[in-house]
């Protein structure tokens, strides 16, 4: 019989109780007899794969190296997402003033490498698709790339529209998908003028400066770019009901539309923008009504949303509530990485809104497949990379600015009871985070060569 290096006892996974053995970092044997030079005992507790967080942000643009910059770095951030049972962050690559896609890659690729604990693929941005980075778009795939990512907020897309409309065209034939922030910037620009004009700039009106019109509306649009350019679609961080009722339709009709939502739409309202300190909730799009977070519920049920991923942006308590900031001057973004599985779990598979099965699906297996890392990520299988998480559904806790791992001072869901919570994070086999302690090292972890963008 083959010596193993760690074996895993009588955890429960979705089908039932089973041992998990492991060798070379890899899942090696599921069920049966087994011996290996270490064991952990997970009875009474859930075995699940490495969650696999498709959108976060743990580098900063070069161009925003003189501004205040969000806290977290491939080092701290990856220390928040596995002690939060996230093994796999897919990161967003800003590239400076004339730099290429792919020295925009090589450089972030670097300091990655140097720093992250959790495994990391990197999503290139597009700035403006001049004929340089139309022509790199091809060439993506053999850099590791399934993706591009698009701003249609950014002030210039109605102007350069037809050349993005190429951008995803070239990328869907190059087995690419694009991921698209889908507000629509004239209504952002309307609607904070008028904000302005009556003297309402006071961050306490920042989900009017941002309606939920100019996401119905750049949702609209994107769903034409993937209807007129038959290459698949992934709608990040997806807000409202209207919106999803706009991808509901297109994906009726049969085209690739992917949606993905973050936490910060399921667990919080517009409602605390009444708070005096509601600085700490902004985030892009604003938080919405109670109707959209119940609508937001039931697409998960429903198979509507494909994904739960963070948009991990977290800035320092004080930068979020700096006076200056105003409806025109803005911090977006929040921590979230360490809390998505077990709010996610304690509100949704506790709160009975969504099965175990379909919790895996959102947190992990489902990012795996659409950019290209399944089955070696988000599956529990022989052959797989070993990415598991001991996970007790009945572990309460109370969310507090002291149990983060991230850089972050404070949580948006500060005082927040949650049960179910990871105690044990192995990435690719070797225990990372224990008992409230991440072990992992920084630069331990890998940066990824992904496949072709897939399908679900």
């Amino acid at each position: 019989m083959t010596q193993l290096d760690l074996v895993i006892r009588r955890g429960t996974l979705v089908d039932g109780e089973v041992d998990l053995g492991i060798t070379g970092g890899r899942i090696a044997q599921i069920g049966g007899e087994m011996h290996a030079a270490q064991e952990i005992d997970a009875r009474g507790r859930l075995v699940l794969p490495g969650g696999v967080d498709a959108h976060v942000h743990l580098s900063n643009s070069p161009r925003e190296s003189a501004q205040p910059r969000w806290v977290d770095d491939f080092s701290s951030g990856s220390a928040a997402a596995v002690a939060g049972g996230i093994t796999t962050v897919g990161n967003m690559t800003f590239g400076a003033p004339h730099e290429s896609l792919h020295d925009a890659l090589q450089r972030e690729t670097l300091v990655a490498q140097q720093q992250t604990i959790a495994d990391v693929f990197l999503h290139p941005v597009l700035g403006v698709p001049n004929a340089q980075m139309l022509d790199e778009i091809q060439r993506l795939p053999s850099a590791g790339c399934s993706s591009i990512k698009i701003f249609l907020s950014n002030p210039g897309f109605d102007q350069h529209a037809a050349s993005y409309l190429e951008a995803i065209r070239r990328a869907g034939a190059s087995g690419l998908m694009s991921m698209l922030h889908c507000e629509d910037a004239a209504l952002i620009e309307h609607a904070t003028g008028q904000l302005v004009a009556a003297g309402q700039t006071s961050l306490r009106y920042f989900p009017r400066s941002r309606p939920v019109v100019a996401e119905v509306v750049a949702t609209q649009r994107a769903v034409a770019f993937a209807e007129a350019s038959g290459a698949p679609v992934y709608l990040v961080h997806l807000s409202s009901e209207r919106a999803l009722a706009v991808t509901a339709d297109a994906r009726r009709r049969g085209l690739a539309v992917y949606v993905e939502t973050r936490p910060l739409y399921l667990h919080l309202t517009e409602a605390v923008f009444d708070e005096p300190d509601c600085g700490r909730f902004v985030g892009q799009p604003p938080l919405r009504s109670s109707s959209d977070v119940a609508a937001l519920w039931a697409g998960l049920g429903q198979g509507l949303i494909d994904t739960v991923c963070t948009d991990h942006a977290p800035w320092s308590l004080a930068a979020k509530l700096d006076p200056e900031l105003s409806v025109e001057r803005l911090r977006p973004g929040v921590e979230n990485l360490q809390l998505l599985m077990p709010m996610l779990y304690s509100e949704g598979v506790r709160g009975g809104r969504v099965t175990l099965r379909r919790f895996i699906e959102l947190t992990s297996s489902n990012a795996a497949r659409l950019f290209g890392l399944y089955p070696r990520k988000g599956a529990l299988a022989i052959g797989s990379d070993a990415d598991v998480v001991i996970f007790d559904p009945r572990l309460q806790r109370t969310v507090a600015a002291s149990m983060l791992h991230s850089n972050a001072d404070y949580s948006a869901y500060e005082g927040w009871s949650v049960t179910g919570w990871p105690v044990v994070t192995l990435r690719r086999g070797q225990i990372v985070f224990r008992d409230n302690q991440v072990l992992g090292r920084p630069g331990s972890g890998q940066v990824l060569a992904c496949g072709p963008a897939g399908r679900l």
